[in-house]
């Protein structure tokens, strides 16, 4: 256990844990939490749907292939991508800036 509060304290290891941590219950989870645009065909037409994805769209998880049939593309907006940037980058980044600021603490 007091291993364990060491690891905490070092900022790398709590960047990378809690970037794993979101990553895996973003894509396990695969709430559709992120603005993004379906591009589908029909008859000969495309059509640009918005709508909310989840992450796990993109690693071909998450949906049945059988919706996918007039599909052509799908992607995230500005807005889609803002957001998967901090909650994959900027809560982590904020994690382990509590826990560098803690290990200064403690050194006083």
């Amino acid at each position: 256990m007091n291993q364990l509060k060491q690891y905490l304290l070092k900022p790398w290891f709590v960047f990378v844990l809690s970037f794993l941590t979101i990553g895996l219950l973003l894509i396990l989870i695969s709430p559709n939490l992120f603005e993004g645009e379906i591009v589908y065909e029909r008859g000969g037409r495309q059509y640009i749907l918005q709508a909310p994805l989840s992450l796990a769209y993109f690693l071909g998880m998450g949906y049945d292939p059988s919706e996918m049939t007039e599909v052509v593309d799908f992607y995230l907006t500005k807005r889609g991508y803002m957001l998967a940037f901090s909650l994959l980058f900027g809560f982590p980044i904020l994690f382990a800036y509590r826990s560098l600021l803690e290990k200064r603490n403690r050194k006083k």
